[in-house]
């Protein structure tokens, strides 16, 4: 359902239904409770409900602190890491320029095939969060075999040789990592410390007794829309391949790489693979 949302609602519709679904069940809540409850606009209790309400403020703020900084980094991190995948891919090619010209053709085609799957095949997964290992293996060790087919002769294509293979082995550990991320979410503790602190703190608010009806309702929607946009923050931040707010699959179309977008796909589905060592 969270990843559903997510992918078909603009950040702002998600905004409006998440902050202004709150806000709406708070101040509907705070008018049912002051019209069952006529006696708590009195304050006679406000001493007691302000220092339970301090207390579980607190709590409960420092808990979201934590959440939305983890999943922020997290965020960080996901870019980061497809960042270096797209860096290390654009090396290969790079260094791929000092080979022959069938073996750099090869090789071309293979980080060609490569990137495409990436981002027409495993990206849309990856926005589900149900990334696959295996839509891109096959493509992965194309690279790997486009490498193992050329002999370098001379120190500097040794050289280069060398920087590719490093770099096509930073590729399948990026690889890695970038799968493992899109299919991470809040641990289910932290989603019911999260979710569950906003059912306790909300209804303290209904019992803090305001005079006047106008000033309740408005302490009460303030502090719905507070965590409201707080809860928005978690949910967009949560998954970071889906979303508005989502790692972009971008770097692997810019660079050295982009040459690889430009015109008719030179590879991809139903292209055929870089061919095999002899």
């Amino acid at each position: 359902m969270e990843v559903w949302l997510l992918n078909n609602l603009s950040t702002f519709a998600l905004g409006a239904v998440v902050v202004g679904g709150i806000v709406v069940l708070a101040v509907l809540g705070s008018v049912l409770t002051r019209r069952r409850y006529p006696q708590t606009a009195s304050g006679d209790h406000n001493d007691m409900v302000g220092v339970v309400l301090s207390m579980f403020g607190a709590i409960y703020g420092v808990i979201l602190a934590f959440v939305i900084v983890t999943l922020w980094t997290q965020l960080e991190n996901a870019e980061n890491v497809v960042a270096s995948e797209a860096t290390a891919a654009a090396q290969i090619v790079r260094d791929a320029q000092a080979f022959p010209a069938d073996d750099r053709d090869r090789v071309n085609r293979a980080v060609d095939g490569y990137v495409h799957a990436v981002v027409e095949q495993q990206w849309p997964l990856m926005r589900t969060g149900q990334g696959d290992y295996n839509r891109t293996a096959v493509k992965l060790e194309a690279v790997y075999q486009s490498l193992q087919a050329y002999q370098p002769v001379s120190h500097s294509e040794q050289t280069f040789y060398d920087q590719a293979v490093d770099s096509a082995g930073q590729v399948a550990g990026q690889r890695r990592a970038r799968i493992t991320q899109s299919g991470q979410q809040l641990p289910m503790l932290l989603q019911i410390l999260v979710y569950g602190g906003a059912v306790v703190i909300l209804p303290l608010t209904f019992l803090y007794g305001i005079r006047s009806r106008r000033i309740q309702l408005l302490f009460v929607g303030s502090v719905a829309a507070l965590i409201g946009f707080s809860l928005l923050l978690v949910l967009v931040l949560d998954r970071p391949f889906a979303g508005e707010l989502s790692v972009s699959p971008s770097p692997f179309k810019e660079g050295a790489l982009s040459r690889f977008w430009e015109g008719p796909a030179t590879s991809g589905p139903g292209v055929a693979e870089a061919p095999a060592p002899k």
